[in-house]
C-alpha cells in the first residue's frame, strides 16, 4: 500500500517564524498636480514582506476613505495609482493592513495640492483702493480676481514653474480681459518668477 505523505515537522528545538513586533511603511508622490491627473504613489513596507495589502487613503471628515489599493511585491515595494479630483490641498496616507501582522501608516507630509489652469497678468498700477477696502500695493503679495465668485480676503495658492505663493484676493472686479483670471502685484509676480501675462496654476 502506498504510504500516506506526512506533514513535515520543524526540527526539535526550532522556533516558529514570528511576525515582526512593529512595521513601517514609506510613501512618495508628486505633491503638486492639475486636477484630473493620474498620480503614481510608491514606497516600501519595512519588513520586506511580499503580498501585504497597502491602502492609499484620503482624509474625509474624521476618517479616511480608500482611493486605491495594491499589494507589496518582493522586498516589500509597492506602487499604486490615484486620480486627483478637485482643487486644493488633500491629505493622503499609505496604510498597510494588519491581520495577524502589525499595521503601519505614513501620512504624506503637506498633502497633495490640486490646481486648475488660470490666466494671469501683471498689473503696473500703484496704490489703489478697491472693493474690499484693502489697499492694492505693488510691493505686497496680492491678487485681484476677474469675477465675483471669490469673496475679498479669500486665500488662493498660485503656482508657476515650480514656485508657489499663497495670496489673498483683494478685489472682486479684477481684470477686464476675458482670458485673465487674476491680476498680480509686482511682489506676487516676482515671487513666482512670472512674466507680464501667461498661465498659472490656481487652487481656486
Amino acid at each position: 500500500m502506498p504510504t500516506a505523505a506526512l506533514a513535515q515537522s520543524p526540527p526539535a528545538g526550532a522556533q516558529p517564524a514570528a511576525a515582526p513586533a512593529s512595521e513601517s511603511i514609506s510613501v512618495s508622490v508628486k505633491r503638486h498636480a492639475l486636477a484630473g491627473q493620474r498620480l503614481k504613489l510608491g514606497g516600501k513596507v519595512g519588513s520586506g514582506a511580499k503580498g501585504r495589502t497597502v491602502l492609499i487613503q484620503k482624509k474625509k471628515g474624521d476618517g479616511w476613505k480608500t482611493v486605491a489599493r495594491t499589494r507589496t511585491r518582493a522586498t516589500g515595494v509597492y506602487s499604486a495609482y490615484w486620480r486627483l479630483a478637485g482643487t486644493g490641498r488633500q491629505r493622503l496616507r499609505a496604510f498597510v493592513r494588519g491581520g495577524d501582522l502589525p499595521v503601519a501608516q505614513r501620512i504624506v507630509r503637506g498633502g497633495v495640492t490640486g490646481y486648475r489652469l488660470a490666466g494671469a497678468s501683471w498689473v503696473r498700477t500703484g496704490l489703489l483702493r478697491r472693493a474690499s477696502r484693502l489697499r492694492w500695493h505693488p510691493r505686497r503679495r496680492d491678487a485681484r480676481r476677474a469675477n465675483k465668485t471669490l469673496p475679498c480676503g479669500s486665500k488662493v495658492t498660485l503656482r508657476y514653474k515650480g514656485r508657489s505663493v499663497t495670496v489673498p484676493v483683494i478685489d472682486r472686479e479684477g481684470p477686464t480681459s476675458g482670458d485673465v483670471d487674476f491680476d498680480l502685484t509686482a511682489a506676487t509676480k516676482q515671487k513666482l518668477g512670472f512674466g507680464s501675462t501667461g498661465t498659472v496654476w490656481s487652487t481656486k
